[in-house]
């Protein structure tokens, strides 16, 4: 993990004024967060969440059953929530944990109570608009016995907000039954340092499944979120589509720990670079049986840059079902021609090979959300492919 001066940020900053619509934000900044999975034009019927720099500035929701706060407001109503609040994530486990615990700006709170069904996402974005600041939210998400929820969080930077950092915390807790779909889409800048830090744990019978897509220029990102299987039952999916352009640095990852019988684990990763460095990290640890495993870390290379796949499977235990499958390399020379004898020219060809690793077709999101992502796609600079 690459060194990063926290004090080069600035941590304290004004406090921006709430907003009852998405209406005033520019064209630009508008398309930024399209990219970052969020439709400000056509904001979710079931509620939305608005983080600007250092402070929450939308809060809204549609449905009975859910809950959609800033942290700093379910802190107070809450009692200070002891059940949640860093209770997944230790404080001081880092200096990025430190000092989101000690100078916290905001995040959100979203719960689904006992047997709500939310159908449309909750929208929830974080968003740095100014230069040289650092942004400290926690977030944390409930979901209560035979709930489903799911979140579209879009972390995202304006064109203007140069040389800032995010320090994200976020701890997941899904009960009995329920299920929780978490797609975060990250659209920052290639001069912004990010330091996510997460954790979840399911109970008996929980579903879990994370999809995270970053297809746009980072200058430093470290995350590696751990999901704890303390259920019988309990299933946790991972699936990541990762993009790093000339100059990016991503060291990430998914950690599953498999701790009751009858759990199931899923880590699928594709990472492509363009000329940046990428670490695809990816664990699942078994320690009941019978349990059921498989990782995947598949990376491309397109003229240039480096990837390290990392694999990692433990266990003890007789009746663990573990697997894994790891490559990196370029696009083979045989599956261009084929492409080329039926038709395609060689940068079509090679478009469509790329097109068809970065598969993301992601449950549950939204039409106009899949074509961004699918534009990013097509946008990519596969010229240097051979």
């Amino acid at each position: 993990m690459k060194k990063i001066d926290l004090s080069q940020y600035r941590a304290d900053g004004a406090t921006e004024t709430a907003i009852e619509d998405f209406s005033g934000f520019s064209a630009e900044d508008k398309e930024r967060l399209l990219f970052a999975g969020i439709d400000v034009d056509n904001p979710s019927d079931s509620g939305a969440f608005m983080h600007l720099n250092h402070s929450g500035v939308h809060c809204k929701t549609h449905r009975e059953g859910l809950e959609v706060m800033d942290i700093k407001a379910a802190l107070e109503q809450f009692d200070g929530l002891p059940d949640y609040y860093w209770q997944l994530v230790d404080k001081d486990k880092d200096e990025f944990t430190k000092a989101a615990h000690d100078n916290l700006h905001g995040g959100y709170f979203i719960r689904a109570k006992a047997g709500t069904k939310v159908t449309e996402p909750v929208q929830s974005c974080l968003f740095i608009d100014k230069a040289g600041i650092s942004q400290n939210v926690h977030n944390i998400v409930v979901v209560e016995e035979g709930a489903e929820l799911h979140i579209i969080s879009g972390c995202a930077t304006a064109h203007g907000a140069k040389e800032s950092a995010h320090l994200g915390i976020s701890e997941f807790y899904v009960h009995k039954g329920g299920k929780l779909t978490f797609t975060m889409i990250h659209n920052w800048s290639d001069d912004t340092a990010v330091r996510p830090r997460s954790a979840g744990v399911l109970e008996e019978d929980a579903v879990f499944l994370s999809n995270y897509v970053l297809l746009k220029p980072v200058k430093d990102l470290q995350m590696y979120p751990k999901i704890t299987l303390k259920g019988e039952n309990a299933v946790a999916r991972f699936n990541s589509v990762i993009v790093a352009p000339e100059g990016s640095y991503i060291d990430c990852g998914n950690r599953i720990e498999m701790q009751a019988p009858n759990t199931r684990a899923e880590i699928i990763a594709r990472t492509l670079t363009t000329g940046g460095t990428i670490i695809n990290r990816g664990y699942i640890g078994a320690d009941a049986v019978p349990a059921r495993g498989h990782l995947e870390c598949k990376g491309l290379i397109l003229g240039g840059g480096r990837i390290h796949a990392i694999p990692e499977l433990d266990s003890d235990q007789d009746g663990v079902e573990l697997s894994h499958e790891a490559a990196v390399g370029k696009i083979a020379q045989e599956e261009i021609e084929y492409l080329m004898a039926r038709g395609l020219d060689e940068d079509e060809a090679t478009s469509t090979i790329v097109r068809g690793f970065l598969n993301v077709d992601m449950e549950g999101l939204p039409k106009e959300l899949q074509d961004a992502i699918e534009q990013q796609i097509d946008e990519l600079d596969a010229g240097d492919a051979m």
